[in-house]
C-alpha cells in the first residue's frame, strides 16, 4: 500500500518504501571516509554500472554533487557554459563562483536544449583578455522548460561541439531516469553524452536522502577530494545509502506512472476555463498559469489546502510534480475538487 503524500510542491517531498526502511535498517557498515563501508561501495558500483560508468560518488545532495563535478573538471577563472535557465546556475546559490570562482556563460534554450550552433557561436577565440571556456554543463531532465527530456541525438550535438573544442561535459542528470524512462531508451544512452553525471536518488526514485555521481576513476578521485572539502565525507553513510540501492533496483520502471498523472492531471486542468498550461508534459511535471482563474497564487495554494493537498503559490505561475504516493485516482480526485472551487466565469 503506497502511503499517501499528496503534495505537488516537488517530487523531494517522496517518503521511502518499506523496503528502503528495512533495508536502512540492516545496512551492513563502515567508514565511508575510508571507502569502507561495504553498502556505499555496493551503490556506487551500481550507479557506476547503470550509467555505463567507471566510478560512483555518493554525496549528501544533487547541489553537493554538481559542484564536486563542476570544481574537478575545471579550474578558477575558467569560464563554463550553461543552459540560461539550468538549475546549476539559477538554484545553487551561486556556488559556482562563489567556491568555484568559474565564470558562467548562459545561453538560452529550446526546451532546456542549446543547440549546437549556439555554443560554438558562444565560443571564444583565443586571446590574452579572455578566461579559457573548459566546461559545458547539461541538464537532463531539464526542470526550468517543464521536466523536458533532451533525446540522445540532442546530448550528441552538443557532446560533439564540446569535444571538438577540448571540452568537459557534465550532466546535471537530477531526473535523467525521468528522462530514460519517457523516451524508451536506457540510461546509458543518455549519460555516455557526459564524462560526468549527477543523479538524484532522493526525488522520483523516493530515496531519503543523497545523490550519486559518476564519471571515470580519475575524475571521481578529485570530485572525493571535493566532497570532503565540503564536509561531505561521511562515515557510516550506509544507512542511507541502502535505500539508494533499493530505488535503483525497484524504482526506475514505476516513474512512467508518474509521467501518466502528470499527462492526466495536465488534460484535467486545460478543460478548466482560465487555467493555461505552460509546458509539453513529458515526464512528472506540469507548469501552470492560474492568472486567467483571477487568482493570485496564493489563492492557488490556499484552494489546494482546501482539498487536503498542498501546492507552491508565490507567483501565478506554479509548477505541479507528481511522484510517488500520488495515484491515479488521487489526481482523479483532485480535479473534482478543485473544479467545484475554481470562479465560474
Amino acid at each position: 500500500m503506497v502511503e499517501k503524500n499528496l503534495d505537488f510542491r516537488s517530487d523531494t517531498v517522496t517518503l521511502p518504501t518499506p523496503e528502503m526502511r528495512e533495508a536502512a535498517a540492516n545496512a551492513l557498515l563502515g567508514d565511508d571516509v575510508e571507502q569502507e563501508d561495504p553498502t556505499v561501495n555496493e551503490l556506487e558500483r551500481l550507479a557506476a554500472e547503470m550509467l555505463g560508468k567507471e566510478a560512483g560518488l555518493f554525496v549528501t545532495s544533487g547541489t553537493q554533487g554538481n559542484a564536486v563535478s563542476v570544481l574537478a573538471h575545471t579550474q578558477r577563472g575558467d569560464e563554463i557554459i550553461l543552459e540560461a535557465r539550468s538549475h546549476i546556475y539559477m538554484n545553487e546559490v551561486g556556488g559556482l563562483a562563489v567556491v568555484g570562482g568559474l565564470m558562467p556563460r548562459t545561453i538560452p534554450g529550446e526546451l532546456g536544449w542549446i543547440r549546437p550552433e549556439d555554443i560554438e557561436a558562444a565560443l571564444r577565440p583565443p586571446n590574452i583578455h579572455y578566461p579559457i571556456t573548459t566546461l559545458l554543463c547539461v541538464e537532463n531532465t531539464h526542470n526550468a522548460a517543464g521536466g523536458i527530456a533532451l533525446t540522445p541525438e540532442q546530448m550528441k550535438s552538443d557532446w560533439a561541439v564540446a569535444k571538438r573544442h577540448d571540452m568537459a561535459v557534465h550532466i546535471d542528470g537530477a531526473r535523467i531516469f525521468n528522462a530514460a524512462v519517457a523516451l524508451g531508451v536506457d540510461v546509458k544512452e543518455l549519460a555516455r553524452y557526459g564524462d560526468s553525471v549527477q543523479f538524484c536518488l532522493s526525488k522520483g526514485l523516493s530515496a531519503p536522502v543523497g545523490s550519486v555521481v559518476v564519471g571515470d576513476e580519475e575524475f571521481i578521485e578529485k570530485a572525493r577530494k571535493y566532497r570532503k572539502m565540503f564536509g561531505g565525507g561521511m562515515r557510516q553513510a550506509g544507512i542511507i545509502a541502502a535505500p539508494g540501492i533499493v530505488a535503483l533496483k525497484t524504482m526506475v520502471d514505476r516513474l512512467a506512472e508518474d509521467h501518466e498523472n502528470a499527462r492526466l492531471l495536465a488534460e484535467g486542468l486545460r478543460r478548466i476555463k482560465g487555467m493555461k498550461i505552460l509546458n509539453p508534459v513529458m515526464t512528472n511535471m506540469v507548469y501552470i498559469d492560474v492568472s486567467g482563474l483571477g487568482w493570485t497564487g496564493q489563492q492557488w495554494a490556499d484552494a489546494c489546502a482546501k482539498i487536503g493537498w498542498r501546492s507552491r503559490g508565490r507567483t501565478t505561475t506554479i509548477r505541479l510534480c507528481t511522484h510517488y504516493g500520488i495515484e491515479r485516482e488521487d489526481i482523479e480526485a483532485f480535479l473534482e475538487g478543485i473544479g467545484k472551487l475554481v470562479p465560474k466565469r
